[in-house]
């Protein structure tokens, strides 16, 4: 049966670089919203005038285009599992969070065929967070670095409720994860297969 990885956690907590790791190790596909969304997102936020790299406080964009990012990511989502492919799915999702019944809800709502439902919690102690941050210099995250002790306490207190998945944690506050704690961490000879990435 295919999976879904949900990664998750805050900002420069290392999302990227662990659901690459995952999707490498295990064969699967892997989705990054910004990759998937950011041409369109930045032209609706300009097409509006707002400024394209604002997300964060700005109203337009989390009421109109950030649904839209998300149902986009999901289609992504059902159309590999059509074909056998276990996905990860690089993404924040913080806004969806507080619904326990979220996953129950997209599963439906997009016809995904059957999968195991994995949400990873990417773990990183704060001075790592604000360093990664700081060292990308990406302008989106102006606002957080500028507002930091909001940014920061906001993404501690949002905790994930989700229903109808396995919840695992990684630490990623170090500068690598070994792969072999990845099998430990999801099971594998239990749940998770690594399985050969195509030819």
């Amino acid at each position: 049966m295919p999976q879904v990885f949900f990664v998750i956690g805050p900002a420069g907590s290392g999302k990227s670089s662990v659901s690459k790791l995952i999707a490498e190790h295990y064969g699967a596909a892997y989705i990054d919203k910004d990759t998937a969304t950011k041409r369109f997102t930045e032209l609706l936020l300009t097409l509006n005038g707002s400024d394209p790299n604002e997300r964060d406080n700005n109203e337009f964009y989390q009421q109109a285009i950030l649904p839209l990012e998300y149902a986009s990511i999901l289609d992504l989502t059902r159309d590999n599992l059509s074909i056998g492919r276990s996905v990860v799915l690089d993404a924040p999702f913080g806004k969806f969070f507080a619904d326990p019944d979220y996953l129950i809800n997209a599963r439906r709502e997009h016809h995904w065929p059957e999968a195991e439902l994995i949400v990873v919690h990417v773990r990183t102690n704060g001075e790592a967070v604000r360093a990664r941050l700081e060292a990308r210099g990406y302008e989106r995250d102006e606002w957080k670095l500028n507002n930091w002790e909001q940014f920061w306490a906001a993404s501690q207190a949002n905790a994930c409720e989700w229903k109808a998945a396995r919840h695992v944690d990684v630490d990623n506050s170090g500068d690598a994860i070994d792969v072999g704690l990845l099998d430990v961490a999801f099971g594998v000879g239990a749940d998770v297969t690594p399985s050969d990435p195509p030819a």
